[in-house]
């Protein structure tokens, strides 16, 4: 059988991806088979010929198909005659080359102008792949393979399904009868009555769904297995042809073969330290978010059109799948493979998953990458917690990068949920939260990750000192935030779990940067460890730590006031002082969480005065206010019955308040033991306190302008913790 080959790149096609006979007995590479000016996808029901030149053997779109001009010619040549030859004597036509080609040159020229257009700021896809390593079609014919194959998988998963549940339903159907019968013969004879039927209904309904539920769990973890498999598979296939063209031409430094784990030779900090480094690979990726692209050969070079580096393919990959959303993303029932939603149908169907599909991508781009599975302290995780069982099981990616291997976690940088109100985009169907992407899980370097994350193989840690399993139990329990904030801890050796002195006190202290130190606020909550309570004997636990601040160092004092272990969580936000001397509530995301122990309470531990919640001592009041504390810089204070408090103001303020508090005494009693007097640019705050004992002061401010819906607004800037003493 004679060999058939593509009009356009002249090699051999197959039958798993041959266009034709087209009406003029040419064949095409189902890859080749696009419009020959702009490159979009044909088919046989809407590609048209050239029918100036029927020489012409190309295939237009209905946009872009010459049309003669009314003072054209059409061309009637020798058979095998194209762009003014005749094959065999290479003689030149009759009819002038510029006649016969204006109309097409026209159009061409046009719509170059026209594509470039349109297509800023997003780069044209070049469909011959002239600056692609590996040439288009061989890719694109190789992804059509693959194709099929995940064809043949998905059917098979079907047949298995729809075997299995018709297997389930006549098994269950067997049972119930069985059941029913034996419950007919006890009522019968007097052994069963009336209402122990529906008992029985209930129990076997119950059943039913447990064993369905254990079914659909086995079943999807099979998939997935086999889904991972085959990928695994096709992304070495593709990797080869990667391979092949960087032995044969040497052009390019990306190793053919992937490199063992090794520690990164840089920090990611090195390579970017803002994401408007990849200001324009992210605008990239969510136009083609956006898009519809039905191969993944195209949406790879689309997304690689710009890169620089082989960061930028793999950054527009990650921003391309977390801008999809996969996690809430709906799907027709009838998804066929070569749609642009079919790319995804392995979501669709809960085979195939973030790191999977990653994965998938970056072999498209030639970029060596591998899944990793272990354990992660995920969603319902608390410090302490062993991974002793099948929980908190998860699977991420490490990608060869910029000379080293680094870690990314798709799934993870796209979840996290925010407010709608703080941005309209990718909304989740109740139409108030929304999916926030998290660049710390993009290149993150192995001294951050195995905070979250510990792999199965030691060696996938890329640390120079791995750590074993207990000792990731042990590590504080931190979230992205701390990183992105630039937090550490003062203590190296500080686990997890921090146990009490014996006087039931700890201290969790936190250290801030330099450059932002200024800008970061803090708050807490401390409940009990084992439930959701955040009471005892009808005293708010917050009120058991004592939260300062200095210059760069946030302390979280804890005492506990019973041995029930307790659980502190941490938050944080970035603000500026415009920001909260308006008065409207401030987000906070958690950072850290601790258990606290207390093995032996040998003292009672009294709770702090009732005050505004958040950090004590006058900290907060120059970053945010501008206030120099003149006589008391610490957040505790140590007088006799008399104190008198002095700030210093360097921004424009008009008004102070005083608040006393003191425990079981009611604040109108001590409304009148403080107040407040402004000269110049000194602030003088006086209190007399009524009898010795522990005080709590609230100190509130405004701006001389400061107007919500017309009211003057007092913002809280500082509190203090007084012990007053006879002297």
């Amino acid at each position: 059988m004679a060999k058939q080959t593509c009009n356009r790149c002249g090699k051999q096609v197959y039958p798993t991806d041959k266009v034709g006979p087209l009406k003029d007995s040419t064949f095409f590479h189902q890859g080749c088979f696009k419009c020959y000016i702009c490159g979009t996808r044909l088919a046989l029901k809407t590609y048209c010929n050239n029918r100036n030149d029927i020489n012409d053997k190309e295939v237009y779109c209905a946009n872009h198909v010459p049309i003669a001009g009314p003072h054209d010619s059409v061309v009637v040549g020798q058979k095998g005659e194209k762009d003014g030859k005749v094959n065999g004597d290479n003689k030149q036509s009759n009819i002038p080359n510029h006649r016969r080609d204006a109309g097409l040159n026209d159009i061409k020229i046009a719509h170059a102008i026209r594509a470039t257009q349109v297509a800023k700021p997003y780069p044209k896809i070049e469909h011959q792949g002239a600056k692609y390593i590996v040439d288009y079609d061989t890719q694109t014919r190789l992804e059509l393979l693959h194709r099929h194959d995940e064809d043949q998988l998905y059917e098979s998963f079907e047949n298995e399904r729809i075997k299995e549940s018709e297997h389930f339903e006549s098994e269950t159907r067997e049972e119930w009868e069985k059941a029913l019968a034996d419950f007919a013969k006890k009522y019968e004879s007097g052994l069963a009555k009336h209402k122990d039927k529906d008992d029985l209904i209930r129990h076997l309904t119950l059943k039913r769904e447990k064993k369905l539920e254990t079914l659909h769990s086995k079943r999807k973890e099979r998939e997935r297995h086999r889904t991972a498999e085959l990928v695994d598979k096709q992304a070495k296939e593709m990797l080869d042809l990667f391979k092949a063209q960087r032995q044969e031409y040497n052009n390019d430094d990306y190793p053919t073969t992937p490199p063992p784990p090794m520690p990164p030779s840089c920090s990611k900090r090195d390579i970017y330290t803002n994401t408007e480094f990849f200001a324009t690979i992210d605008e990239v990726a969510v136009h083609y978010a956006k898009s519809d692209v039905a191969s993944f050969t195209d949406l790879v070079r689309a997304l690689s059109s710009g890169a620089r580096s082989d960061v930028d393919v793999a950054r527009a990959i990650y921003r391309w799948i977390t801008i999809k959303n996969l996690n809430t993303m709906t799907f027709d029932d009838s998804v066929k493979s070569d749609t642009p939603m079919g790319l995804l149908r392995g979501i669709k169907y809960g085979t195939e998953s973030y790191h999977v599909l990653f994965k998938r991508l970056c072999s498209y781009a030639g970029l060596h990458c591998v899944v990793i599975k272990g354990f992660s302290k995920s969603a319902g995780y608390q410090p302490g917690y062993s991974f002793d069982d099948h929980r908190f099981r998860n699977t991420w990616n490490a990608v060869y990068l910029d000379g080293s291997w680094r870690f990314v976690q798709c799934n993870w940088g796209a979840r996290h949920l925010v407010n709608a109100k703080d941005a309209v985009d990718n909304r989740t169907p109740d139409g108030n939260l929304r999916y926030e992407y998290d660049d710390h899980y993009f290149m993150t370097d192995p001294e951050e990750f195995i905070y979250e994350f510990f792999p199965q193989q030691a060696e996938w840690q890329l640390l120079p000192r791995p750590i074993s399993l207990s000792q990731f139990e042990r590590i504080p329990f931190v979230r992205s935030l701390f990183f992105k904030y630039g937090l550490s801890f003062t203590d190296p050796q500080l686990e997890s779990i921090i146990y009490t002195d014996r006087s039931g006190a700890a201290t969790v202290a936190v250290r801030l940067p330099v450059k932002e130190a200024h800008s970061l606020i803090f708050h807490y909550n401390l409940k009990f460890f084992d439930s959701e309570e955040n009471t005892i004997n009808g005293l708010s636990l917050k009120r058991f730590v004592m939260q300062s601040v200095t210059e760069d160092l946030v302390s979280f004092r804890v005492h506990a006031p019973s041995t029930r272990p307790l659980l502190l969580d941490i938050f944080a936000n970035s603000v500026s002082s415009g920001h909260y001397l308006t008065g409207q509530p401030i987000k906070f995301k958690s950072v850290c969480k601790f258990k606290v122990v207390c093995e032996s309470l040998q003292v009672i531990m009294v709770p702090l005065p009732e005050c505004a919640s958040g950090e004590w001592g006058p900290a907060k009041a120059t970053r945010l206010f501008g206030l120099i504390p003149m006589s008391h810089p610490e957040p505790i204070i140590n007088c006799s019955r008399h104190v008198e408090v002095r700030f210093k103001m360097t921004k424009p303020l008009s008004e102070f308040v005083a608040s006393l508090h003191r425990n079981r005494t009611e604040d109108r009693i001590l409304q009148s033991c403080s107040k407040t007097v402004m000269r110049g640019d000194t602030v003088h705050i006086y209190i007399d306190f009524p009898e010795e004992g522990q005080y709590g002061v609230d100190i509130y401010t405004r701006h001389n302008d400061q107007l919500v819906n017309g009211k003057q607004l007092l913002t809280h800037c500082c509190k203090y913790l007084i012990h007053s003493r006879n002297c």
